[in-house]
């Protein structure tokens, strides 16, 4: 396959899913890939101010990209045109890993549509546009007519078929080369992980309440919380810790390693969130042997073979009863997770690379004869 000459992927926000994509990028796509990155936090003035700073150290590339691949967290119309004298007309894509279109309004902000409308000028601004999962794509052009139509004239309707057509649906790579061939076979109690950001849009207060009514029952089960924490000290987590010492293997932020020894090491993975547009935690932890228990819901059902369904997505008030059932059928839940992990091989970098490659080649060969 040809290759799409040397990339520049440029992300503003390098932490967590983001830098993993990222780095993957670089690993994997089999092409020169340059990352240009900020450190991950204050994300809204990541959105507002980062276009320009970054857009200044395009002046230290050692070469001219055949490629730009910018992530969603940039104001790619801002970036192109101060980056401009550096990269000239480079062509550039978009990369959505996620929307502002709908993305949950935390009860300390004020919702503030500036950040919605950067994404939609980005998508607009872009050569091309991608989106990781079919649900996103769907998502985003369900929810854009309705932020244009919140504007008194000129609002650009017209121009979302036009961003539609330079559109594809590209899904993350993952990192799988560390999962055995041979999972580790588990005994004991069941293990449940909550591997998500501590924040309000992963509802980590419906996975308490959750584990809080087994608990009251009397059930047997151990807990691995984890997960990237921007607060100083998020209370329903102190809380939780306090409530269920005894079943908590480990609770707090874990290192790459030890990370993925606490997967391999787990039964079940659980979702409560109220944003998810792809889900790189559920896929390494089913593709490391977890059975999934998540909502019926955001990309959640798109992740899973259709035949594991009924087993592994959840409705509204339906989770405490869901994992009341995992909990007390250890060897079916071990058993289906086994049959479930080679499924995931699908979104592995190997079988992805190719596909990025061919994506990014031929935006090269448009960015050539423009």
């Amino acid at each position: 396959m040809s290759r799409p000459g040397s990339v520049l992927v440029v992300e503003p926000y390098f932490g967590g899913s983001h830098r993993a994509w990222a780095e993957g990028l670089r690993n994997h796509l089999g092409a020169p890939v340059e990352l240009l990155t900020l450190p991950a936090r204050w994300w809204r003035w990541r959105m507002r101010g980062a276009a320009v700073t970054l857009a200044e150290r395009c002046a230290d590339l050692a070469t001219r990209p055949d490629v730009v691949l910018v992530s969603d967290m940039l104001d790619v119309a801002a970036f192109r045109t101060f980056s401009r004298p550096h990269l000239g007309d480079v062509p550039t894509a978009v990369y959505f890993h996620e929307t502002q279109l709908t993305y949950p309004d935390s009860p300390q902000m004020a919702p503030d549509l500036h950040y919605a409308f950067t994404n939609w000028t980005s998508a607009l601004a872009a050569d091309r546009v991608f989106f990781n999962s079919r649900y996103h794509y769907e998502v985003f052009f369900a929810e854009v007519g309705k932020l244009l139509r919140h504007f008194p004239d000129f609002t650009h309707e017209h121009l979302v078929e036009r961003v539609r057509e330079k559109s594809e649906v590209l899904e993350v790579g993952v990192d799988m080369t560390w999962i055995p061939a041979d999972l580790p076979a588990r005994e004991g109690p069941v293990r449940i992980v909550w591997n998500h950001r501590w924040e309000h849009d992963k509802d980590p207060a419906a996975f308490f309440a959750a584990v809080d009514r087994l608990a009251a029952d009397g059930v047997d089960f151990e807990l691995v919380v984890c997960g990237e924490n921007f607060r100083q000290r998020p209370d329903e987590f102190a809380e939780a810790l306090r409530r269920h010492r005894g079943r908590i293997v480990h609770m707090g932020h874990l290192e790459t390693d030890d990370y993925r020894r606490h997967l391999l090491s787990a039964d079940v993975v659980v979702s409560t969130a109220r944003q998810e547009f792809f889900g790189i935690s559920v896929v390494e932890a089913v593709a490391a042997g977890c059975f999934p228990v998540l909502p019926r819901r955001l990309s959640y059902p798109s992740l899973l073979p259709p035949r594991f369904h009924d087993a592994c997505l959840y409705g509204p008030g339906e989770l405490a009863e869901r994992l009341r059932w995992v909990v007390e059928h250890p060897a079916e839940v071990r058993e289906a997770a086994r049959r479930l992990a080679p499924a995931m091989r699908r979104y592995s970098w190997e079988e992805m690379a190719p596909r990025y490659r061919a994506e990014l080649e031929s935006l090269a060969v448009q960015g050539s004869m423009a």
